[in-house]
């Protein structure tokens, strides 16, 4: 007796196009769900990279002006389309920063570290003074002030600069994570 012989079966591969558009759907889906979220804690992390590293320039202008033995200031300036501050000798109004986003000094006053925030980084600066002097003898600051580093979105970070030249870091509402609310 003979045997029939079934066509043999071959295996397909590949995925076919409704696969791959119900695929590429979700993606979609899942990218636009989570896009601004990811957008939110990108400005979360700007503020707290801007918040330390003020708190590390303060730091620095105190020392400095102790190890100098001369006054030293961070002066704030919001013109030119940026925020910006600037660690300097001199006086309150010396230094600044210009529209290519360079420190400029006046009346010999020296530039020791600058730090600008471009309007399209996402992070604005807004201090409740024009400048914070440092006195070499005492280590203190003058006078206390509230420096405000401001995402896109409203959220904020405020460094709180005491007379003792500390700085205490909060956020309102404790937008962002690891800060204390103020």
């Amino acid at each position: 007796m003979k045997q029939a012989t079934l066509p043999s079966l071959r295996r397909q591969r590949g995925v076919t196009l409704i696969e791959s558009a119900i695929v590429t759907t979700i993606v979609a889906l899942t990218a636009s769900v989570v896009a601004p979220g990811m957008d939110k804690l990108k400005t979360r992390q700007q503020l707290t990279h801007a918040a330390a590293g003020f708190e590390t320039d303060v730091q620095f202008a105190r020392s400095a002006a102790v190890s100098r033995n001369a006054s030293l200031r961070i002066s704030f300036d919001n013109r030119n389309g940026a925020t910006c501050y600037v660690v300097h000798t001199g006086a309150a109004g010396d230094c600044s920063c210009d529209g290519a986003g360079e420190s400029v000094c006046s009346n010999s006053s020296e530039v020791l570290r600058s730090v600008r925030y471009p309007t399209a980084s996402g992070v604005t600066l807004n201090a409740n003074g024009g400048s914070i002097v440092f006195d070499p003898a005492k280590g203190t600051s003058t006078p206390a002030g509230t420096v405000k580093f401001i995402g896109r979105d409203g959220i904020a970070v405020h460094q709180v600069v005491n007379i003792m030249g500390r700085v205490r870091s909060c956020s309102p509402g404790k937008a962002v994570s690891g800060f204390k609310a103020c």
